[in-house]
């Protein structure tokens, strides 16, 4: 005799990661990696700008 699972309720497509929301915006993983990648590339810059000015001498 074989047991039958009921069937699994299908996922809903905006329910699925990495989905674009359906009002046009970036994914909100997307968008906080771009953010922080944004300022961390910004802090470095500051650093390498304030090594050269430190080190420039005169």
């Amino acid at each position: 005799m074989t047991t039958t699972q009921p069937p699994q309720p299908q996922r809903k497509r905006k329910d699925e990661p990495g989905v674009e929301r359906g009002d046009g915006r970036f994914p909100r993983g997307l968008a906080l990696r771009l953010f922080v990648y944004v300022v961390a590339g910004h802090l470095l810059a500051a650093f390498l700008f304030l090594l050269f000015e430190l080190g420039g001498g005169e």
